[in-house]
Parts: C-alpha cells; sequence; structure tokens
C-alpha cells in the first residue's frame, strides 16, 4: 500500500500481536476507503483486507468513524512530531517554513492511498468528523503560529498580517498541492514542487520591485 504503515497507536494494547492486527486493520481501512470512498468501505471489507474477523475489528475500533479519526490522528501526529524536531533545528523562519512543507509532501507524497483519503475523501464526511479533525489539526495549527512569529521577529512575515489568515494560506496552499497530485493520478515527485510552493507563498504575489525592474531594463 504505497509506503503506508501504523504502529504504536494501539489502545491498551497488550501484546504485540495485537499491536499488528491494530496496525492491519488502520491499513487495510486506507486501502479499502481510497478505493471505495468513506461511505462505502463497509467493515467487513476492511476485516477482509487486514486478514481479520469482522468481530476483530470491533475489539480495537467503535466504528469506522473511529478508524477514519485513528487513520488522520496517527497521520497527523507523525508529521507534528517530526516537523517539530526539524522545527527546532532550523536557522530560520524561513528554513523551517521549506521544511515543513517538503515533510509534509514527503510524508504524503509516498503514500498515495493516505493522501487520497486525507485530502479527497474526508471532503465528503459529516460535520461531526470535521470537527473531530478540526482538534487533530490543532497542533500542526500551533507550530504555524510559531512558525509565523518568528518570522515576524526575524522580519520575513509582516506584523501587519492576519495570523488566522496566514495559517489558512500556508496550510491552504500545501493542501490543494497534494490534492492535485493525488488527482492527477500522483504521475510526479510532490516533494520536488515543495520549494516552489514556499517560493510562491513568500514572494509571488509581490514580483520585482519597479526600480528593480528598470535597473535589468
Amino acid at each position: 500500500m504505497n509506503g503506508c504503515s501504523f504502529s504504536g497507536e494501539g489502545r491498551g494494547i497488550g501484546t504485540r500481536r495485537d499491536e499488528s492486527k491494530y496496525n492491519a486493520i488502520l491499513d487495510a481501512a486506507v486501502l479499502v476507503m481510497a478505493e471505495s470512498g468513506y461511505h462505502h468501505a463497509q467493515i467487513a471489507r476492511i476485516a477482509k483486507a487486514a486478514g481479520v474477523a469482522d468481530g476483530t475489528v470491533y475489539l480495537y475500533f467503535k466504528n469506522k468513524e473511529d478508524i477514519l479519526i485513528s487513520v488522520l490522528r496517527h497521520t497527523i501526529g507523525e508529521i507534528v512530531d517530526k516537523a517539530t524536531e526539524t522545527s527546532a533545528k532550523a536557522a530560520s523562519a524561513e528554513e523551517q517554513l521549506r521544511s515543513l512543507v517538503r515533510l509534509y509532501f514527503g510524508e504524503l507524497g509516498v503514500r498515495r492511498d493516505l493522501a487520497m483519503v486525507t485530502q479527497v475523501h474526508l471532503r465528503q464526511v459529516d460535520a461531526n468528523i470535521r470537527r473531530e479533525i478540526g482538534d487533530i489539526m490543532k497542533p500542526f495549527y500551533n507550530l504555524l503560529d510559531e512558525m509565523f512569529e518568528r518570522g515576524v521577529g526575524e522580519g520575513v512575515f509582516s506584523p501587519n498580517l492576519n495570523r488566522r489568515i496566514t495559517r489558512r494560506l500556508i496550510f491552504g496552499t500545501m493542501d490543494e498541492t497534494v490534492s492535485a497530485w493525488v488527482l492527477s493520478g500522483a504521475k510526479y515527485d510532490l516533494a520536488s514542487l515543495s520549494n516552489d510552493v514556499v517560493d510562491a507563498l513568500l514572494y509571488g504575489l509581490t514580483g520585482p520591485k519597479a526600480n528593480d525592474t528598470e535597473q535589468k531594463g
């Protein structure tokens, strides 16, 4: 499944065998949801793909909604953990932004099935699930806010920018870029677009100054 693998996420997992079943169910859920969409991903199909009985799924998850939320919690949590580590090593806010975008694209760019679920099918779920997703995303948004504050202090970002709008601009651009990659059939290297995306975020709407243009002419 394009490198998608979950680990260490089980609730009250007591043995390695139990954890392997939990992870197998998550992997299978991503595969089935990517192929059929959330609403058509039946528990029976997920269980069959995971190689377990239908009843075994309910030993680990309350329902299909719980499975989807667990997939998102793991995916975003893993990205936030790695991004926090790389951000601490970044020499500047710009470098922090570049490493974050590169990491996000790199994680999803090798897991098309997972990207299909997170980018396409999540938009089709009900409001209750979207609210839970909002809570899952908070640590990621906090990371963007911290980066923005650092950028303001370094003079990279304007202090006059609205923080919430800036956060939406950054994540929205990342989100749309991944969605376009998924819908294209993953025909190109997603991670290779990271610098182009950051350049567009930092400089794309500004363009060269008038005097610079005149000097080049």
